[in-house]
């Protein structure tokens, strides 16, 4: 019998096969996420997450000198301040770590990638949440959107080009666009995680951030069995001014993904978080999986699902291999 259609003929070499790729990786599509760490004067292993540290400033100078040279596309800064308090004042504070930090970056790489800072009070809060809490303990969406205008400002001034607002407040994208365009910055990008889901898989980052968190965070976070509300939420911030938009985490919501790719006329990114990484480090750790080979599959898996670039703490190193093969 004579096979007349053989798709097999597509992968026959490795040649053919890079030729008929749908889907490709370049550098430039890669975010870097770095953590600097208020009080150090060298650089710290994160033991959850192999290979990623808490930065000095001198060190993280270096280090994103270092991925700048790979061709990423931008970093995106998490300060952890040494102090903190219940409505983030670090993260407003000129000298706050973040925002020495964004300044350093900013003078060191700023002409060479995007440098993005997360805006959100997390980090700076005593009690761990994303906002200022209200009397009776919830949190205080519009309360905290004045917080969020605050910490653009100060972000904006000290040199970030791109806003993370990783909150998940109603309305905090259209409250930064109008505090930004206000003050005369209308330069400045809004990154929004528009769905960002209450997800199992942040454990790590919360070790790198040293969080304080008391309780969860289910009410301004998505829920994990929800796939409509992600495009809505990324449809809502497009109408307010966003960006950029994003879903977090990545690989366990790649129908989301899809969604808000198909339905999204401005950029889409993803965010392959912590508990992504740690996962694949650990199983590869153990002789389990082939790491380099896993790696990329996860990240060419987030693009070919709809990203136009992701985040991730390979970001540097998949880059540099991008760059020799």
């Amino acid at each position: 019998m004579t096979q007349v259609i053989r798709p097999r003929r597509l992968r026959q070499t490795s040649a053919v096969r890079r030729l008929v790729a749908e889907t490709r990786l370049d550098p430039a599509q890669l975010v870097l996420p770095m953590f600097v760490r208020e009080g150090l004067a060298e650089p710290r292993a994160i033991e959850s997450m192999p290979g990623v540290q808490h930065h000095s400033i001198d060190s993280l100078r270096r280090a994103v000198t270092a991925a700048a040279e790979t061709g990423v596309g931008g970093v995106m800064l998490y300060g952890v301040p040494e102090t903190r308090d219940a409505v983030g004042s670090g993260g407003t504070d000129p000298d706050g770590i973040l925002n020495v930090a964004t300044r350093a970056v900013a003078e060191e790489v700023g002409d060479a990638l995007v440098v993005q800072t997360d805006l959100c009070l997390d980090e700076f809060t005593d009690h761990g949440h994303c906002g200022v809490l209200a009397a009776d303990g919830s949190v205080d969406n519009d309360a905290t959107l004045l917080r969020y205008q605050e910490m653009a400002l100060a972000q904006a001034a000290a040199g970030s080009r791109m806003l993370g607002l990783s909150g998940m407040m109603d309305g905090q994208v259209a409250a930064v666009r109008a505090a930004l365009d206000g003050a005369g910055r209308a330069d400045v990008l809004v990154l929004a995680y528009s769905a960002k889901y209450a997800s199992s898989l942040y454990g790590p980052f919360r070790d790198a951030v040293e969080s304080t968190l008391q309780g969860d965070r289910r009410t301004y976070q998505l829920d994990p069995a929800n796939r409509r509300e992600g495009r809505r939420e990324a449809v809502l911030d497009i109408e307010e001014g966003a960006d950029v938009v994003m879903v977090k985490p990545a690989s366990f919501y790649l129908d989301v993904l899809a969604d808000v790719a198909a339905a999204s006329p401005v950029p889409v990114w993803a965010y392959q978080v912590s508990g992504e990484y740690a996962m694949i480090e650990a199983a590869a750790a153990n002789g389990w999986i082939d790491r380099d080979r896993t790696i990329l599959e996860s990240i060419t898996a987030i693009r070919r699902a709809g990203a136009d670039a992701v985040l991730t703490y390979w970001a540097a190193e998949v880059a540099g291999w991008l760059r020799t093969r």
